[in-house]
């Protein structure tokens, strides 16, 4: 069978879809472009309104598309398991509907679709234990793969956990994700083994607050910070990152390990949401200002150099002037080198969507703006202030930004910064994907970096 992967969303989403790549690859199946394409699989995300309501205008345009016998959509993640067999009700081409535990078994159930052009199937029960998934280290085709998905050179990344406890006013993840389920420190430690043994270099754990790994465990099994110290004794492992984190459960034994694991990659992204207690109370965040500045201190004090970035929502049920101004202030204490902000919006079934009052669509849009501004101003100054630095750079595509007289290509510094290395009378076929490169940066330009080799490639 030929199929499409269509991804909505963040890196979990992503990695869910790579990994499902992988497993229909290895029973046979061929990932190719959306117009070659068979069965059209999305994944979908819930977090904010705008990605809710792309899954429906993509569902309109692929319906043209599944006229022919055979053909069908399949729709998971988040979206997925908010509206569950709505989704069939509403569209005829729609035949599977599986949600975040129901990845797991969502190779079998395409597998059975594709032989049953009668059936359809919902998989959307939650579970009680990590649903651990079968499937081999594999690499995907790339060439057939849409922008975003599929495994980087060098890179992977592994789930440590799945679902979150915390419950924030603003956020659906806990009902769309369930409750925190974490793997056994032993499967993750092995998958990662794997992995490195196959080739790659860098590692990121991924969880929806990784930071509280192994607490629904109760003590039996490692915690985070014993976790990413087992990680790191992996030989020949080079880089390792984790996200995301949540500043009430960041542990000092975690803070300690930027000090202490020479393969933690110094960059971590910190979620702030806002920069006002009476905001961060009515959102739940179970932190305040000072506690969240706290951690920043500790953090440079064991790795000066480390590159933060952050979440930021502007907008939130009942935020004054004066609560953003407590924003736009955290801003200038920790120099986030670059941050991802939202308007508020509310979700089905949180507990700010009954939060009053809003606050008008054209005062958060007016915030929203400023604060995007200041940013980029923030990430430009810090950029240019590494000029003249020397960086080891993980490379992994051909860069867009070709210069005359050799090749360019694109990697990241550990701090996560996107660098442009030009290779001066390199041949063009040579693939220098998943290899390391030192490089002197010679130039700040937008959101990236310039340099130049320094020395042999690795």
């Amino acid at each position: 069978m030929k199929f499409t992967v269509l991804t909505f969303g963040c890196q979990m989403n992503v990695h869910d879809s790579d990994w499902l790549i992988r497993a229909m690859e290895s029973r046979g199946w061929t990932a190719v472009s959306e117009s070659e394409a068979d069965i059209f699989i999305i994944n979908t995300c819930s977090v904010r309104d705008k990605p809710e309501q792309k899954v429906y205008s993509v569902l309109g345009r692929l319906a043209p598309l599944c006229k022919k016998a055979g053909s069908f959509v399949a729709v998971g993640g988040c979206v997925a398991q908010q509206i569950g067999e709505g989704f069939l009700e509403k569209f005829p081409h729609v035949r599977l509907v599986f949600g975040s535990d129901g990845i797991a078994q969502a190779p079998q159930a395409l597998e059975e679709l594709a032989k049953d052009h009668k059936k359809t199937l919902v998989l959307n029960d939650f579970v009680a234990a990590y649903p651990e998934r079968e499937g081999g280290l594999a690499q995907p085709n790339q060439d057939l793969l849409p922008p975003g998905i599929g495994t980087i050179p060098g890179q992977a990344f592994v789930n440590i956990m799945q679902g979150c406890d915390n419950f924030c006013a603003y956020c659906i993840v806990p009902y769309t994700r369930g409750r925190q389920k974490s793997r056994s420190s032993e499967a993750v430690v092995n998958e990662c083994k794997s992995l490195v043994k196959a080739g790659v270099r860098e590692i990121t754990l991924l969880g929806q607050n990784v930071n509280s790994f192994g607490i629904d465990k109760k003590g039996t099994d490692s915690s985070f910070a014993e976790l990413l110290y087992k990680v790191s004794a992996i030989d020949g492992l080079e880089r390792i990152r984790f996200t995301t984190s949540h500043p009430k459960d960041l542990a000092p034994e975690v803070i300690k390990a930027f000090g202490e694991l020479p393969n933690l990659c110094p960059s971590l992204h910190l979620p702030v949401q806002s920069g006002s207690d009476n905001i961060l109370k009515k959102m739940g965040r179970k932190y305040d200002r000072a506690r969240y500045l706290g951690i920043v201190e500790g953090l440079r004090k064991v790795c000066p150099d480390i590159a933060l970035t952050t979440d930021i929502i502007v907008g939130f049920p009942g935020e004054t002037d004066e609560d953003f101004e407590q924003t736009m202030n955290m801003m200038e204490l920790v120099r986030y080198e670059s941050s991802f902000s939202f308007k508020y919006s509310d979700r089905p079934g949180v507990a700010a969507v009954k939060m009053q009052p809003k606050v008008p669509e054209d005062v958060a849009q007016s915030r929203l703006a400023r604060l995007q501004e200041r940013q980029k101003s923030i990430t430009r100054e810090s950029l240019e202030a590494l000029t003249g630095r020397e960086m080891i750079v993980l490379l992994e595509r051909k860069s867009k930004r070709q210069e005359i007289g050799g090749v360019s290509w694109r990697g990241k510094d550990p701090g996560g910064r996107v660098i442009n290395v030009h290779f001066a009378g390199l041949d063009e076929e040579q693939k220098l994907g998943g290899k390391l490169v030192k490089v002197k940066i010679t130039e700040a330009k937008n959101h990236s970096l310039i340099g130049v080799k320094m020395g042999e490639i690795w």
